[in-house]
């Protein structure tokens, strides 16, 4: 291919290149963030979304790249879900005067990152999107300098997500080691011959998927996940609860349907135990925190489990009920979040269930949007949560693989006893006496969370229409590198 026609294919990644470039030099030339400038931000990442939908679809630079229906999904959902984080973000730290032009460059270059993972064809270019996207998001983590939490919560993060990307690392060079080459496409070949090479190649994919795991905050992998979700700023909690989730799980769904389809036996067994435990330590662990932040860092850990069951099913129906799961789960959450950073009392943050009694008396509309967000994360019919885990269970049981099908049965239990701490929430919201009097809350924030819980029901019913075939076709993309 010429390098015009190779181009046009990673537009949407150049268009958030040059503008992450542009908004640094201008941040730092003007000091201080406007209007114009968070306006700028979001409106390059809904040009490169736009991008990514009307741009050409193929294959660049020899296979490293990919732009099909599977990443035009993804890139859509990822770069969306972070023009809000953009806004949210923005309008906290002004409320703080803690405003920083920073923040808006490293989420767009954190869905710079994300972008390219979606379109990895090759283990380096997976691994350059995947640390594009970490050290952005480290930095977010520990954005607000003066506060030691914040600063604890990025130095955890960075610790660990270094640990993470050494496995990947080790796995990606075990596989090269035994196949020659990381290409996708290559490595696809090399393990359905199988051969003398076999046993090593399982072991790097092993360790990629460790690797990966950690990304993605699954179990046994979790445990960075509730004290960052607690020390970050809470837009920042929001943007990484959302698109670094489905940025994470198209990785899994890049290596294991692209590069080792000859190997779903092997795999599916590792991803069944993954998802079980995810499940049980969200379910079990989330019962005993009163820090909602917290809470749904454990909430989050139950339902990548959930998510990583539609993996484990494979096919296209397997994958479809992955990219729905985690769109649905993308907007409540976001939601949610949205919902607790406009939630302050004598210009504290309300985070714990305590800080949440009788708020229905005092912020009905908040308190009616978190109590629809709690109950779609629960999966009470018909909010969108329960749409999301039906497609994800229906794909299970569909499988025809018993092990799969017991793992359903006992995801759904997982799922019932989270629904505690969920519904003792929303009791502390309605039925508890008020701590006191809540602030007036950010326009931006509550217009988000009540888009959010507008969408989740029922406007749901109505979005499920198309996108049930969009991701169809999008799972159609994968295995095919």
């Amino acid at each position: 291919m010429t390098f015009s026609a190779n181009f046009s294919l990673v537009l949407p990644e150049v268009v958030l290149a040059i503008a992450a470039l542009v908004l640094l030099v201008a941040g730092t030339f003007r000091g201080k963030v406007g209007a114009i400038f968070t306006l700028a931000a979001v409106a390059s990442l809904i040009a490169a979304a736009a991008t990514a939908v009307l741009g050409p679809k193929g294959v660049a630079f020899g296979g490293v790249y990919v732009a099909d229906a599977a990443a035009t999904y993804a890139k859509v959902a990822i770069y969306l879900s972070s023009a809000v984080a953009v806004v949210l973000g923005d309008r906290w730290l002004a409320q703080r005067g803690d405003q920083k032009f920073e923040y808006a460059v490293l989420v767009i270059l954190a869905a710079l990152g994300m972008g390219v993972t979606a379109s990895a064809g090759d283990l380096i270019s997976l691994y350059i999107g995947v640390e594009l996207q970490s050290l952005a998001l480290y930095v977010l983590a520990a954005m607000r300098r003066d506060d030691a939490k914040s600063s604890e919560a990025g130095l955890k993060y960075f610790v660990l997500g270094a640990l993470s990307s050494g496995l990947l690392l080790y796995g990606s060079s075990l596989i090269y080691g035994f196949t020659g080459s990381t290409h996708f496409s290559q490595i696809a070949l090399a393990a359905a011959h199988g051969g003398s090479h076999g046993v090593g190649l399982l072991f790097g994919l092993v360790f990629v998927i460790c690797g990966l795991a950690f990304k993605v905050s699954a179990a046994p992998f979790h445990m960075w996940t509730p004290d960052v979700y607690e020390g970050a700023p809470t837009p920042v909690v929001g943007f990484f609860s959302a698109a670094p989730k489905l940025a994470a799980m198209m990785m899994f769904a890049r290596v294991l349907g692209d590069a080792f389809p000859a190997s779903e036996e092997q795999w599916r067994q590792i991803l069944v135990i993954a998802a079980l435990l995810s499940v049980f330590v969200g379910a079990f662990a989330g019962l005993a925190q009163s820090n909602l932040k917290r809470l749904w860092a454990y909430s989050s850990i139950a339902n990548v489990g959930y998510a990583l069951l539609g993996v484990a099913a494979g096919g296209e129906v397997g994958l479809q009920s992955m990219l729905i799961f985690m769109t649905l789960y993308m907007v409540d959450v976001t939601g949610f979040f949205a919902c607790l950073q406009a939630l302050n009392r004598d210009g504290k943050p309300m985070e714990t269930i305590q800080d949440m009694a009788g708020l229905v008396k005092q912020r009905p509309g908040i308190a009616l949007a978190m109590t629809a967000f709690s109950l779609s994360a629960l999966g009470l019919p018909p909010f969108s949560g329960f749409w999301a885990k039906y497609f994800v269970f229906k794909a299970a049981m569909g499988s025809g693989d018993v092990m799969l099908q017991w793992a359903a049965v006992i995801g759904l239990v997982g799922s019932v006893v989270a629904a505690f701490y969920y519904l003792r929430l929303i009791k502390a919201m309605w039925f508890d006496d008020a701590a006191g009097a809540v602030d007036a809350p950010s326009p931006s924030a509550r217009a988000v969370g009540f888009a959010a819980a507008i969408f989740s029901f029922p406007i749901v019913l109505v979005a499920l229409v198309w996108l049930e075939p969009a991701a169809k076709a999008a799972a159609a993309a994968f295995g095919h590198a």
